[in-house]
């Protein structure tokens, strides 16, 4: 099981946090999605299939983009 703290600058509520976590969860191989607005980040773990990338990507594709 692997884990990221990303940091989504576009998070700005709860209704947020759900969108990310509705729209990841459907990535087959994420495990686990939760979301702090007033930090604006979220954590994921996945497990392959599931990669960073793809993750990335998602969120990139719902307007959250993640930045480093």
């Amino acid at each position: 099981m692997e884990t990221a703290r990303l940091s989504v600058p576009n998070i700005s509520c709860g209704h947020c946090v759900m969108t990310i976590k509705k729209e990841l969860s459907e990535i087959e191989g994420v495990a686990k999605v939760e979301g702090d607005p007033e930090k604006k980040e979220i954590v994921v773990e996945w497990e392959a299939p599931a990669s960073l990338e793809k993750i990335k990507t998602t969120l990139k594709e719902i307007n959250y983009p993640a930045t480093d």
